[in-house]
């Protein structure tokens, strides 16, 4: 049995063929899940990166495992947790990831036999080119083997620098991205979190004045994304593994394109960056073309990975080592998949604590957002909104529905008590220890430059923050 295991960091559901959109970014992810299985409502329940990978392979929300924030100096994950690469490799399988994950956290290299870092000088962020070097003789040399291979794309996280001959796919010949009557990118040169974008984006995609440019290119590199899976899809078929293979394929979290002030960045606990992919194709064992409509989320992977290899009994693998953990937040995918059961969620709880510290809940109809911490944002306290009249989450109906504001909020409060059970909030405690991450970034960029957090704030104006960092 092999189980190809692929995170495809930042993709945006909502921006692929396959569930609905219409600029051809992914046709061969649109094909695969043709062949498969595709989970319409699959939501981060943690965002952003190390803490949803962190949920993914321990099966587990962050609250549980006090894994809540990105970067965060504060957080330790015990050794003793369970952990997918390791339940595998314990019950015979051979394993290996092409990652760079480790560099955040330590415990992201656990289990693994081979673990390939994938950080390249060529582009900012890893290339699926890189990963691809890596992974495909890998598999080469393994094919004959049980094996668990974890495949990390950074591909669609900015700074969009897709090759050249993507960029014409999908931004409008004969427009100029840096026409200086264009005004359009105002509003994210002068927001509050700038600082940061300017030295980790901006900078290295030149000096645009058009938003469409970054969403175009956003796009494009989705779409060079999509060659780079074909290749590895392709390279199944050639070892002739293809069909003996459970392939996995899921967003970690999406990407906010200027929605809610949130500018080619992953925060915000709103639909853009919540609803994230998840595909699956196992050939024989999943029917093809199976879409499912009910509420899942991404600690739903582990118990579903670990029941496909109890169901499969592959030759060699101890199952028996191999039951499902204690205190799993995730449930097994496999009875929505077989259309044994309309409901394995009948909600999902969401949280985040980088640039914002805020949690929610999310059922068949509405979202309920509670902020704590806006960060560099400006954020009401509390956010309603009625996802069937309003999908783009664009009137907040906190005032108008009461009734139903404070019925989740109460459901969000005896969840959050009911996990704790009076252990320390950890989000909580990562605002009054160390505060947001992400803000201590921007504070120490301003620190560099001259400038104090209550300075800047007080007039953020990108020509100011430029003239004062040369």
């Amino acid at each position: 049995m092999k189980i190809v295991f692929v995170s495809l960091d930042t993709l945006r559901a909502s921006r692929l063929g396959c569930y609905g959109y219409s600029k051809p970014t992914s046709p061969y992810l649109d094909r695969i899940a043709s062949e498969g299985v595709l989970f319409e409502k699959a939501y981060a329940a943690d965002i952003p990166t190390e803490v949803a990978h962190t949920g993914i392979f321990s099966g587990k929300v962050g609250l549980r495992t006090g894994i809540v924030s990105h970067g965060s100096s504060l957080t330790k994950l015990p050794k003793s947790r369970d952990w997918l690469p390791t339940m595998l490799r314990g019950a015979g399988f051979t394993t290996a990831a092409v990652d760079n994950l480790y560099q955040l956290k330590e415990w992201f290299a656990r289990g693994f036999r081979y673990y390939m870092n994938s950080v390249d000088d060529r582009r900012r962020w890893i290339d699926g080119r890189t990963v691809n070097d890596m992974a495909l003789p890998w598999l080469t040399q393994h094919k004959d083997e049980s094996l668990f291979l974890f495949l990390h794309y950074w591909d669609a996280h900015t700074p969009y620098l897709p090759p050249e001959e993507y960029k014409s796919m999908f931004y409008e010949k004969g427009r100029d991205p840096y026409d200086p009557a264009n005004r359009s990118m105002d509003a994210a040169y002068n927001h509050l979190a700038y600082p940061f974008f300017k030295h980790h984006h901006y900078d290295l995609v030149g000096p645009v004045t058009d938003s469409v440019y970054y969403d175009a290119m956003y796009d494009a590199e989705i779409r060079y994304l999509d060659d780079r899976l074909r290749e590895l899809d392709e390279h199944l078929d050639r070892l002739g593994i293809r069909e003996e293979t459970l392939l996995i394929f899921f967003g970690d979290h999406g990407e906010s394109l200027t929605e809610h002030d949130i500018y080619w960045d992953h925060c915000g606990l709103y639909e853009p960056t919540v609803h994230v992919p998840v595909i699956m194709r196992w050939p024989g064992v999943i029917p093809p073309g199976r879409r499912v409509s009910e509420l899942v989320q991404q600690v739903d992977l582990l118990p579903t990975v670990l029941a496909a290899v109890r169901d499969a009994s592959p030759d060699g693998i101890d199952i028996s080592s191999l039951a499902e953990p204690e205190g799993l937040d995730g449930r097994s995918l496999w009875p929505a998949i077989r259309g044994e059961t309309e409901r394995t969620h009948d909600a999902v709880f969401l949280s985040e604590c980088a640039w914002q510290a805020a949690r929610g809940i999310r059922d068949d109809r509405y979202k309920y957002i509670r902020t704590y911490d806006s960060g560099p944002f400006v954020r009401p306290p509390a956010e309603l909104y009625d996802l069937e009249e309003d999908p783009g989450e664009t009137r907040n109906l906190i005032d108008e529905r009461p009734d139903v504001a404070a019925a989740m909020q109460e459901r969000l409060n005896r969840w959050v008590y009911g996990i704790l059970q009076g252990k320390p909030d950890p989000m909580q405690e990562q605002l009054s220890v160390a505060g947001l991450p992400f803000r201590r970034r921007i504070e120490a960029i301003l620190e560099h430059s001259g400038l104090t957090w209550d300075d800047w704030r007080s007039d953020p104006r990108r020509e100011r923050f430029d003239r004062v960092c040369k």
